[in-house]
């Protein structure tokens, strides 16, 4: 019997991708000898390159029509026989589609954004799973996997000890708490003032220094945690894939809302603090191995022995990307954040 050959379409973004990984993992357990091609964007082919999960790592500009048609050619030459798109937007259907690959998989009407994009599959799952892992894991199965998610485990590259002082100041070195206050849409952000005002209470009572990741186009978010800081001064981060894997990995605890570096640090085993408010954490809460946890995924302020999810009741769940706030994250407040940290460090002590 020939051995299969896959493509697997997540282009983006972070947090999607970690998401992404139990499920593929589950098709190399069950295709040991099988080609995974993974097609995703530049700025993730380290990440995935980490998971060790695909045989290659092929990237595209959806933007730029020549690394379109590129891609496509290549496609087409590879000759595989299922593609499966986990992403489900145009940009990622369309790919296989026009490469002719025979068998193409991916979620049918309800659960994908964009209206029509199953019309490019030959085979549309009706997912039932609650978490988006889960989900994924559904068209893994369809494809033939025997489980639809395994286990996968991340090797972030190193930090050398001299890029590392760059960074850190000494004696945040050994102990220091990763603070994340931004996110793809800012109305899954907590304030940054309570950010602030939570390094300021770690570093009184706790003793720990903090270091705020923040993003492309996010510096006025890292400059209000830190004038609201006090003393603290925490350390401002923004650096590349790598280097944030490496301190996330380091890192006592994350905490941030829902967002790519909670999601990463979760698959690096760092202990989280999930800040959750219109998005539903029993669908994108944190997500463990799934024999490493009790619980794949989280529900709202549950713990389990690594990660505290926070969400104020009766929320009602939305995933309209909007510029403002969503009134819930304000229902969080700085010392129910506190008790989770101290919580988490005391567990691991």
């Amino acid at each position: 019997m020939a051995e299969r050959r896959f493509l697997v379409v997540r282009l983006g973004s972070l947090g999607d991708i970690v998401h992404t990984f139990p499920a593929v993992a589950a098709l190399r357990d069950s295709f040991p000898g099988s080609e995974i091609v993974w097609l995703t964007h530049a700025r993730y082919k380290l990440l995935v390159q980490t998971s060790g999960l695909a045989s290659k790592i092929w990237t595209t500009d959806t933007r730029e029509i020549t690394s379109v048609m590129t891609t496509i050619r290549e496609i087409r030459a590879a000759s595989f026989d299922t593609a499966i798109d986990y992403q489900g937007l145009w940009k990622s259907a369309s790919l296989p589609f026009l490469g002719g690959v025979k068998r193409r998989i991916g979620f049918s009407p309800e659960a994908v954004r964009e209206f029509g994009v199953p019309l490019l599959y030959t085979d549309r799952v009706r997912a039932t799973s609650a978490h988006v892992a889960d989900q994924n894991g559904e068209l893994s199965k369809r494809a033939g996997a025997q489980t639809p998610v395994a286990n996968f485990y991340l090797d972030p590259p190193p930090l050398q000890r001299e890029e590392l002082f760059k960074v850190l100041p000494t004696d945040a070195m050994k102990n220091y708490i990763v603070l994340s206050p931004g996110g793809g849409w800012r109305s899954k952000c907590w304030p940054p003032e309570r950010f602030g005002a939570l390094c300021k209470k770690i570093f009184q009572s706790l003793s720990f220094r903090c270091l705020i990741n923040y993003g492309p186009g996010e510096e006025d978010l890292a400059s209000k945690v830190r004038d609201a800081s006090g003393d603290a001064d925490p350390v401002a981060f923004n650096g590349e894939l790598g280097p944030l894997m490496a301190l996330l990995s380091s890192a006592v605890c994350v905490v941030a809302g829902d967002t790519g570096p909670l999601h990463l640090a979760v698959a690096l085993g760092t202990p989280v603090v999930a800040l959750f408010g219109p998005t539903n954490p029993a669908r994108n809460g944190p997500y463990r191995n799934p024999t490493s946890s009790p619980s794949a995924a989280q529900s709202a302020n549950r713990q389990d022995d690594r990660d505290i999810v926070l969400r104020a009741p009766n929320v009602v769940t939305t995933h309209s990307r909007q510029d403002h706030r969503h009134p819930s994250m304000i229902e969080i407040q700085v010392e129910t954040v506190f008790e989770a940290v101290r919580r988490i460090l005391e567990a691991r002590n």
